[in-house]
């Protein structure tokens, strides 16, 4: 008979536990969902609107786009200065 006292207290205990982590585990998620739905929704951000260069006749931002492109590829180490020198000349023309 000890045997069977000791197992049922061994379940008895077991149960136990498990009961207490469930509810520890219910609170923790209804604690969340609490704090989820009192917070405020953040509106999902606007995307910022590209800035519409004009035209002009001398080909001015087309220059600009290519130029900003060279330097890119002169930071990345892809382009020398000499090189992003002599291709700057020939865009400006100079």
């Amino acid at each position: 008979m000890p045997g069977r006292m000791r197992r049922a207290a061994a379940l008895g205990a077991t149960a136990k536990v498990a009961s207490n982590r469930g509810q520890a585990k219910g609170a923790a998620a209804a604690e969340q969902a609490a704090a989820a739905a009192a917070a405020p929704p953040v509106p999902p951000a606007a995307p910022a609107a590209p800035v519409a260069a004009e035209p002009t006749s001398t080909g001015a931002v087309d220059n600009y786009d290519a130029l900003m492109k060279l330097k890119g590829l002169l930071d990345a180490g892809v382009l020398s200065q000499e090189e992003f020198d002599a291709e700057k000349r020939k865009m400006l023309g100079a």
